[in-house]
Parts: C-alpha cells; sequence; structure tokens
C-alpha cells in the first residue's frame, strides 16, 4: 500500500455571459468561419464587472466540494493557479479560503499559466504523499479577458474566462491499481518568453500589459512537447498509451489536440475537448474539460486518465491519473 492523492470530486464555475463568434464580429474584425476553421472554438465565457478570478475559483471550488460530498472547513490546502490574479498580492489562493469559510489552511497561488494547473496539481500531490496535508483544493482560474487586446484578432478570439477545481485526498491505494494521481512530469524553458507573454508587470511596466503571442512557432512547439511529456508520464507510471481511456488536454486549439492525439497514436474518441464551448481559459481549462467529462457521464471510476498542458514561459507537463 502507498499514500496516494485521489480525486474525491470536481467542480467548475463558469460566467453566464456567453459570447459567439458572430457576436464577437460584430467589434473584431473577423468571422466565425475564420475562428472556427484555425481552432474549433464557437463560444467562450466573459467575466462580468463584479466577477473575478477568485469569484470564480470559489464558485469551481464549492462545486467540487458538493461532489466530493465534504465540508470546506476539511481542506487544509488550496493551491490555486492562475496568470490573472485579483490582486499582486495577497495570493488569491486567500480569498477563496475566505469565500469558503476556511478559517485555517494553507494556501497560495501558482503561476505557470496554461500549465498552472499541472504545476499546481504536482505541488499539491507532493504535499499530500509527504504527509503535511490530508485534503487539498487544487484550482485553475482566470479573467483573461482583462488581459486581452481586443484589437488583435490574432489572439482575442481565443481565450475566455472561467474556472475549474478538484478535492484532493490522502488515501492507501495498491500500486498496482488503485486510485489517484499515479505520475507527474513538468518543463520548462524560458528561452521561449516572447512567443508567448504579457507586455506588462509590476517590476517592468508597472502595468498589468496585454498579453502577446506568436501563434505558428506556439503551436510547433506544443504538438512536440505535449507529445513528449505524455509519453514520459505514461512511462514513469508504468503504463502506455493503449492503457489510456482518456486524454483530457488543455484547451488550447483543437487542431493542437487532433495533432497530439496523432502523434501519440491515440483515437481521437479518447480525447475530451470543450475549446469549441469554452475557448481557451489558460490554467482553467484541464479541470473545466475534466469536469465536463466526469459529469457527462465519460469519465467513470477506475477509468485511467492523462492530462496535459502547454503555456507560456514555455512550461509543460502531464499528470497519469486512475480516477
Amino acid at each position: 500500500m502507498t499514500r496516494r492523492s485521489v480525486i474525491l470530486g470536481t467542480g467548475s464555475f463558469l460566467p453566464a455571459r456567453r459570447v459567439s463568434n458572430a457576436e464577437l464580429a460584430e467589434t473584431v474584425d473577423t468571422t466565425d468561419e475564420w475562428i472556427v476553421e484555425r481552432t474549433g472554438i464557437r463560444f467562450r465565457h466573459i467575466a462580468a464587472e463584479d466577477e473575478t478570478t477568485g469569484t470564480l475559483a470559489a464558485g469551481a471550488a464549492r462545486a467540487a466540494l458538493e461532489a466530493a460530498g465534504i465540508e470546506s472547513t476539511s481542506i487544509d490546502l488550496i493551491v490555486l493557479a492562475t496568470a490573472t490574479p485579483d490582486q499582486t498580492f495577497p495570493a488569491t489562493a486567500t480569498r477563496v479560503q475566505t469565500a469558503l469559510g476556511i478559517g485555517d489552511c494553507v494556501a497560495f497561488d501558482v503561476a505557470a499559466v496554461c500549465s498552472g494547473f499541472l504545476y499546481a496539481v504536482q505541488v499539491a500531490d507532493s504535499m499530500i504523499r509527504a504527509g503535511a496535508h490530508t485534503r487539498a483544493l487544487v484550482i485553475g482560474a482566470e479573467t483573461f479577458s482583462r488581459i486581452l487586446d481586443w484589437e488583435d484578432r490574432a489572439t482575442c478570439v481565443l481565450f475566455g474566462d472561467g474556472a475549474g477545481a478538484i478535492v484532493l485526498e490522502a488515501q492507501e491505494s495498491d500500486e498496482a491499481s488503485g486510485a489517484g494521481i499515479l505520475a507527474t512530469r513538468l518543463h520548462a524553458d524560458g528561452r521561449h518568453n516572447d512567443l508567448l507573454y504579457v507586455d506588462g508587470g509590476p517590476s517592468t511596466t508597472g502595468t498589468v500589459g496585454k498579453l502577446r503571442m506568436k501563434g505558428r512557432e506556439v503551436f510547433r512547439h506544443a504538438v512536440t512537447n505535449l507529445a513528449a511529456v505524455m509519453g514520459e508520464s505514461l512511462e514513469a507510471a508504468g503504463l502506455s498509451a493503449g492503457d489510456v481511456d482518456w486524454v483530457v488536454p488543455h484547451q488550447a486549439n483543437a487542431r493542437i489536440l487532433d495533432a497530439t492525439a496523432r502523434k501519440l497514436g491515440l483515437a481521437s474518441e479518447k480525447v475530451v475537448v470543450t475549446v469549441d464551448q469554452h475557448a481557451n481559459t489558460s490554467a482553467a481549462s484541464v479541470p473545466l474539460a475534466l469536469d465536463t467529462a466526469v459529469r457527462d457521464g465519460r469519465i467513470q471510476r477506475g477509468d485511467l486518465l492523462v492530462l496535459e498542458a502547454m503555456g507560456g514561459g514555455f512550461t509543460w507537463g502531464a499528470a497519469v491519473v486512475r480516477f
């Protein structure tokens, strides 16, 4: 028997405002056909003025806690992945802690952009395996609409707002077939900063800045890096692509999802795709897709999952999970 982090429940939260490509085309020089052909995106959700990354994260966390059937006060660790925090400091995780009525726990943010949720999962899993914590909320939440240049049609059509969360619990599991996080692998390569970044920050411009991206170069790196890290994580777990029931990928672009699946020899039917409905929600996209597939019945207990993502930095990672 070994101590593992087991997913007790999943949750998500999306702003009420749902924007179609056609509506976006009323103010941006683009068309529904252009967006769908290049990205597969049809809709995205945009946060209202009174919504923040913290409020979205708290909504997703409540849904995950309800699915897990536990009280928020039993949580002793919150790790929140975001590139769009409510404030420079304190951590948005502490705002979620307060919103959930948790009096005392460890709470902090992780910044790894679109890979942030995978980074947060490994951090929480390591702390649980070490015996420091028993129950954790791992959240990915973003309000990317606040850092988009709405005059840049190449980027503003790609992103949306939202949050997803999971509850992890320490359990003793059988090494071979038990539930839990089996393996995680993370990477970063800062040499590619200028391919995907925000042109502002507290210690540089003193402003929030706007997202900038060289899409073609990002696409090329994404397909190569994601296929490699998925293979690496499966090897670490002593498994192969043939053992996988579902791939739950970062929802960046439908073409990236297809190309990555082909590179690994996986059937497209095994890939959870929500990019058409949510667009790219950065750190929120993997837990959003996971919750969608759990709630619609595709993902069942005992299924083997591979979660993967790549984001600015570049950062990238994957996790093998027995649900």
